[in-house]
């Protein structure tokens, strides 16, 4: 049966929403957790709400289309708010200049549309020849939730509600102030230590998503620091003052000394583990870079390569001489370099692993390192060579989130029969419209909270410019990032799982212990002994749609209550000034439940995710694993 046009009016209005939406949500993530999650499944199936129940069309092309442009804006967001909040934190706390909003988005754009184009001439190589080699774990999975188009209202309805659900509990904590977001707990008597837990919507279904081995990792990495090397460090300390510090390590409370030594050796910790994960990859990314080089060819069914060639040049010298982007021509030819190679590495891994297992960070660290190297040795090592080394960086990062990205979107788009140059297209698309708004959140969370706080800790960004601070000689406590780079060497030893214990070493326990709630109920579902395995995965599958919607309400209520928080009124605060609306509607001065409250909303939450989870359908939900597959090969046949 022929279908529909994919790229349509319709889908390109939904993909662009789509993209924006979970554009913001995500990057409000990343910046809260340091993680972000994939946009593919949740865009894909309010899609299918919406196209199949809403305007009473049926295309699972013109849902493809929309996942795939949605999806752009997710992988944009991450590699923009892994790097770019540095340049806020150093404009605030050093006197550098502050990014300009056109600065941001032209950063952005040129590292989505190279991440597009590099990865395009790959998807013969990667995603045809390789099919079956390369199982691409996430883009099969969203290939199969289109597939079954008749459940798509259920699921739909799964994710809006998610949404909702925690869109009011976040609005109710963070909003009205009713009860708090963290709940804390010091030790007294085991000086030096506290424990407690983010009770947020948006951790719990990370968790969730991440399942329960990550989430243990990273609170196995919280216990270390907040539960060992605190109290340690409280203990031998005593009343000296020891640097970075700058008061007796007796006065300080758990909150002082993760923020002067515990960051760190996390970051230590988190930089090693990038770089042992780049190491173990070596043959592969040897492999895979000999492989594109050789198969560096698109067809018919690709963007033409004239477009590919001719696009990637005016990319690099549009960086090159464009004044608001602070790349000169080495710069330029180095992203180019590093951009390639990253993405292919990045495509390849995505098949291998999946998207959230791509180390992004990795690649970023290690192109960071090399790139205030080569400033330093030539000289440049001032605020103007680090703005320099963090926007390199930050496009690189952009490419291989991006290049990921197409290649997961385009194996869903093999698997269902898509257009790949129209996908392709859909891409591009996705990265204009992410990169035109992505300055517009990151300018917007900074003046509501700023980066760096505790309620934007931005924590990939403070390990970018860790690194760019050590490289350029800036003064650095040494010892104990090396402290980290050693505890994660003895975790590769162990064969402990390095990035997310280092992540959690990094990261405030309390929020290490909310994704592992989320884990909890994952290893419930994954150890249940009373459903088969049909029901199993249709509990898991419950499980992301409902987490997805809930991290996508947390997410756009931040960003409603970073607009409220800038938004003046006539009333005035004690002080004579005015107050904005966020304060207005701040209730915690009358109706502030305190830690009992939080507990007691945040067991509601759990209660209600696990109904989510364990509800049966009113209509079993049709086996497509088998149909995608056979799809496959008729596809693979017809390309060959």
């Amino acid at each position: 049966m022929k279908q529909k046009k994919e790229l349509s009016v319709v889908s390109i209005i939904l993909g662009c929403l789509m993209a924006v939406i979970f554009g913001a949500a995500n990057a409000y993530l990343g910046l809260k957790v340091g993680m972000t999650v994939s946009a593919s499944i949740p865009a894909a199936v309010i899609s299918m709400g919406i196209i199949r129940f809403v305007l009473r069309r049926n295309s699972i092309l013109e849902n493809n289309m929309v996942q795939t442009i949605g999806s752009a804006g997710e992988s944009l967001a991450a590699g923009a708010i892994f790097t770019m909040p540095a340049l806020f934190i150093w404009a605030k706390e050093d006197g550098f200049t502050m990014p300009g909003f056109l600065e941001i988005s032209l950063i952005a754009l040129c590292g989505g549309i190279l991440g597009v184009l590099f990865m395009v001439p790959l998807r013969q190589t990667l995603i045809v020849e390789e099919h079956g080699k390369l199982p691409y774990p996430e883009g099969t999975a969203c290939a199969q939730v289109l597939k079954v188009g008749e459940s798509g209202g259920a699921k739909a309805g799964t994710v809006f509600l998610g949404l909702g659900i925690a869109g009011i509990y976040k609005f109710i904590s963070e909003g009205l102030m009713m009860f708090p977001s963290r709940i804390n707990y010091v030790i007294n008597k085991y000086k030096g230590s506290a424990v407690g837990v983010d009770v947020l919507p948006a951790l719990v279904g990370v968790g969730y998503i991440c399942g329960t081995k990550t989430a243990a990792c990273m609170i196995a990495g919280g216990t270390l620091t907040w539960l060992v090397i605190m109290p340690l460090i409280s203990l031998f300390g005593g009343d000296a003052v020891i640097y970075p510090g700058d008061m007796p390590i007796s006065a300080m409370t758990p909150n002082d000394i993760y923020d002067n030594y515990i960051k760190y050796i996390g970051a230590g910790a988190v930089a090693a583990g990038g770089i042992i994960s780049l190491i173990k990859s070596f043959p592969l990314i040897v492999r895979t870079f000999t492989q594109s080089v050789k198969g560096f060819k698109s067809n018919k069914q690709d963007l033409p390569m004239w477009v590919i060639i001719g696009g990637i040049f005016v990319v690099a010298v549009a960086m090159w001489l464009i004044p608001a982007i602070p790349v000169n021509l080495a710069g330029a030819l180095i992203i180019i370099v590093f951009g390639f190679l990253f993405a292919t590495v990045s495509s390849r891994m995505v098949g291998l692993v999946g998207s959230s297992n791509n180390p992004v960070s990795g690649m970023t660290i290690a192109a960071l390192i090399i790139v205030s190297l080569l400033l330093k040795v030539t000289g440049n090592t001032g605020p103007e060579a680090m703005i320099a080394a963090i926007s390199i960086g930050t496009i690189v990062c952009i490419v291989a989130a991006m290049a990921g990205d197409t290649s997961q979107d385009l194996k869903t788009g093999f698997l269902v029969g898509a257009n790949p140059k129209k996908q392709q297209i859909g891409e591009l698309v996705g990265a204009v419209i992410s990169a035109a708004a992505i300055g517009g959140v990151l300018y917007l969370l900074n003046q509501a909270w700023g980066f760096g706080s505790e309620q934007l800790e931005a924590p990939q960004a403070g390990i970018m410019k860790l690194v760019v601070e050590g490289v350029m000689g800036g003064n650095l406590p040494w010892p104990l990032i090396f402290a980290g780079v050693f505890v994660a060497v003895l975790l590769e030893i162990i064969g402990v799982p390095v990035l997310p214990f280092a992540v959690g070493m990094y990261l405030k326990f309390h929020l290490s212990a909310g994704i592992m709630f989320g884990g909890l109920l994952r290893l419930v579902v994954d150890k249940s002994k009373k459903l088969s395995e049909n029901r199993k995965e249709k509990c898991v599958e419950n499980g992301i749609l409902f987490s997805s919607g809930m991290i996508a309400g947390e997410g756009l209520v931040g960003i409603l209550l970073a607009i409220l928080a800038i938004i003046p009124t006539a009333k005035l605060a004690a002080d004579g000034t005015k107050m904005s609306v966020g304060q207005v509607i701040d209730l915690s001065g009358v109706a502030n439940t305190g830690n009992i409250g939080a507990w007691i909303f945040f067991a509601a939450l759990m209660g209600i995710f696990a109904y989510f989870i364990f509800k049966k359908d009113k209509k079993p939900a049709v086996n497509t694993v088998e149909t995608a597959e056979t799809e496959a090969e008729e596809q693979k046949d017809t390309e060959a």
